[in-house]
């Protein structure tokens, strides 16, 4: 299966060198650096190498996910198309929030290093956000979460924890 999805965005970036297509993978909500890691590994990057694109890429939507996402949210919920989907998304970000809110930024650094599905930047970005806690103060701790989760993978993808 892994080589099946492997191949899939190895024909996806064909003719592009494989750290552009970890990058971009990385950035994509789901995929971040959980998936866009052992595929870089997969298609022969050096581990330092599918490491360091996968944090850079997958950290970077959080400026945007951080100064964006209330603007949008307002505007999504005066929408017919999308004001279920705001709503929605308002509270499964509340939900995973409850357990950030006690330790704040501890909490957030915490959300975002355990690489389990629904945790990461995209969603921690998303709390941060709605938490109201601010750009300077979020984007370090996201990053740093960011970094701890990559080195997990790092460390899960070459069977060092299994």
């Amino acid at each position: 299966m892994t080589e099946a999805i492997t191949l899939w965005f190895e024909n996806l970036f064909v003719g592009f060198p494989p750290w552009i297509a970890v990058f971009v993978l990385s950035m994509i909500p789901v995929i971040e650096l959980k998936g866009a890691i052992p595929i870089g590994v997969a298609a022969g990057m050096p581990l330092w190498e599918a490491f360091s694109f996968a944090v850079i890429g997958s950290t970077l939507p959080a400026f945007l996910i951080i100064l964006l996402i209330r603007p949008v949210l307002k505007w999504m919920k005066t929408t017919k198309y999308f004001r279920k989907f705001a709503h929605w998304l308002e509270r499964r970000s509340q939900k995973k929030s409850k357990n950030i809110q006690k330790y704040k930024l501890w909490g957030l650094f915490l959300f975002v290093a355990i690489p389990l599905p629904t945790t990461g930047v995209w969603m921690g970005s998303l709390i941060a956000a709605l938490m109201d806690i601010r750009l300077r103060s979020a984007v370090p701790i996201i990053f740093l979460g960011n970094l701890v989760a990559g080195g997990l993978i790092l460390l899960l993808s070459h069977g060092i924890f299994g």
